[in-house]
């Protein structure tokens, strides 16, 4: 395991150490970055740090990565960055997000410094989750940086932007608004996303077309997912909608206790 590419950490390394779904893991493997990081490495082993941190709190010790965030020296605009976006992600899952505002808005004008198209966009995006009033506005000034960026890494960044921009639309009534965020997601993570992106950002424009009314081509999309991709229990419920809004009970009733057996008990 290797931490060091000069004075910076490395996205790739980053990307491979992240499990979002597993932060316990997460934070190991960061602690094992740090532990073999040579001592002239203070920017990255600050970096390192914060992901720590970030790691903690997802794992439930937002204590442990608020007095980790304590240690972090931020003298340099990129640390500087990151400490704001961790203490505002600890935040708002707190269940504080007003209060998040300013440690993101502190992240975009660090990472705006240090020329940090990754970071600006993640405080883009997080601002964009707090502030949804201005969400469309956010979102835009994020994807304009993603468009312009030769860093595959940052024009990643624009499926998550338009999915999350998609359910805001979706959620606001505007299904047509919100199909068309889902298929730029989709057009993104068909170029640069994984095979989960990927199947995820199928479910949400068929489930943008369950929305507006277009059932059988939501259906030929979920039952592609349902034959093709891992079985998944939100893939079922959808295909129990749609067989229900289609006059045919008897395979709603089929995948609805599919769904019922894949996912966990609400």
């Amino acid at each position: 395991m290797t931490a060091d590419h000069g004075d910076r950490v490395d996205g790739a390394d980053l990307d491979a150490w992240w499990d979002f779904d597993d932060p316990a893991a997460s934070a190991d493997r960061f602690r094992q970055a740090l532990a073999v990081l040579p001592a002239d490495r203070p920017v990255i082993a600050a970096e390192l740090t914060t992901q720590l941190a970030r790691a903690l709190g997802l794992a439930g010790d937002g204590a442990g990565a608020s007095a980790l965030l304590d240690q972090v020296d931020t003298s340099t605009p990129v640390v500087q960055a990151r400490v704001a976006l961790e203490r505002g992600r600890l935040l708002r899952s707190g269940g504080a997000p007003e209060a998040a505002v300013p440690f993101f808005r502190t992240a975009l004008d660090a990472a705006g410094s240090a020329g940090e198209e990754y970071l600006t966009v993640d405080a883009l995006h997080m601002l964009a989750i707090v502030l949804p009033d201005e969400a469309d506005e956010l979102t835009g000034q994020a994807l304009i940086v993603t468009s312009r960026s030769a860093d595959p890494r940052v024009r990643r960044w624009a499926g998550a932007l338009r999915n999350n921009l998609g359910w805001s639309h979706h959620d606001a009534g505007d299904h047509q608004g919100a199909l068309r965020q889902f298929e730029g997601a989709l057009e993104v993570y068909l170029e640069h996303g994984t095979a989960e992106q990927v199947h995820i950002a199928h479910w949400s424009v068929a489930r943008a077309l369950r929305s507006l009314g277009r059932h059988d081509e939501a259906l030929a999309i979920q039952s592609r997912l349902s034959q093709d991709d891992a079985p998944d229990g939100y893939v079922e419920e959808e295909l129990a909608e749609l067989y229900e809004a289609l006059g045919r009970p008897d395979e709603a009733t089929h995948h609805r206790h599919r769904a019922q057996h894949l996912l966990p008990p609400s």
